[in-house]
């Protein structure tokens, strides 16, 4: 009778391919990845550190109280531009746009139809409601409001 002999498989592990291929394929697309995130963050980081871009009472950065050229009694606000806020109007100012068109208005002798609706992203136009003001802006579109300003300088008249 022969001899049986269990027949026992012998499997041998060999890595798929050379060692360079991990870094290759592995290795450097992770490093690389890495890389790209902490530039995007360090660019992040350093533009936030920076001062604003807008030009606010001639200063890049500084925080807007008196207006170039105002009086220091806290009578004007906002930006001496005469080439971008070329419109003004003068009346009382109010709380209230209307349909959701301006955050004030200016109330002006003729009654609503003369009001002058205004919204403002250099002057906290809060400061000088209920006071008669003379407001300088731009124009700007409007679907409800007959006159809508974008405020860019306010003078207290009274």
């Amino acid at each position: 009778m022969p001899e049986t002999m269990d027949f026992i498989p012998q499997t041998r592990f060999e890595p798929q391919g050379s060692s360079g291929s991990f870094v290759k394929t592995t290795l450097l697309p992770g490093m690389l990845v890495l890389v790209i995130i902490l530039a995007g963050t360090a660019t992040g980081w350093f533009f936030s550190q920076g001062k604003t871009s807008i030009p606010v009472n001639g200063q890049i950065g500084e925080k807007l109280a008196v207006a170039p050229g105002g009086e220091s009694g806290g009578r004007e606000a906002g930006l001496d531009d005469v080439k971008t806020f070329r419109d003004r109007a003068e009346g009382t100012l109010k709380y209230g746009g209307i349909d959701s068109e301006g955050t004030h208005h200016l109330e002006r002798p003729g009654g609503t139809s003369q009001s002058v609706y205004l919204t403002s992203s250099v002057v906290d136009l809060d400061q000088f409601v209920d006071k008669k003001v003379e407001v300088w802006g731009e124009t700007i579109g409007a679907k409800k409001a007959g006159w809508l300003m974008d405020v860019g300088k306010i003078k207290i008249l009274e």
